[in-house]
């Protein structure tokens, strides 16, 4: 990994939710909201996109720890906007402060640690796929 994250440092990621994203009730009334899983996607993805300018090349990062609380629904349609905070650094393992927005409100906060690894050792780990 590359010298110069910090703690403190940022990455959003916004997205417009579809149904390909949705848990849907079917009621009555019958309803689509974001799914917990596809939340997850997205504060992992703002997570990585937080590292991705330090990492070298042959490296990644993988998530290893999550701990959200979906706070609120949101509607299939609506934009919302990840955020991944660096709170540690640990020599490969990072641990952020996640929340995520809606257009209305606050929709998840929690926490989140990713590791950097090396791909060909990685790789190496899962059978060389």
């Amino acid at each position: 990994m590359k010298l110069g994250l910090s703690v403190g440092a940022t990455g959003d990621v916004s997205v417009t939710t579809t149904p390909a994203m949705a848990i849907t009730f079917e009621g009555p009334p019958r309803l689509s909201v974001l799914s917990t899983p596809a939340l997850l996607w997205q504060l992992e993805a703002a997570g990585h996109q937080v590292l991705q300018p330090f990492l070298e090349p042959g490296e990644a990062s993988v998530g290893v720890t999550v701990n959200i609380t979906h706070l609120a629904p949101t509607p299939i349609g609506m934009t919302i906007t990840a955020r991944a905070t660096v709170t540690a650094i640990d020599r490969r393992r990072i641990s952020f402060a996640v929340e995520a927005h809606d257009e209305r409100q606050k929709i998840a906060e929690g926490s989140h640690d990713r590791f950097v690894v090396d791909v060909a050792k990685f790789a190496g780990r899962v059978g060389g796929q």
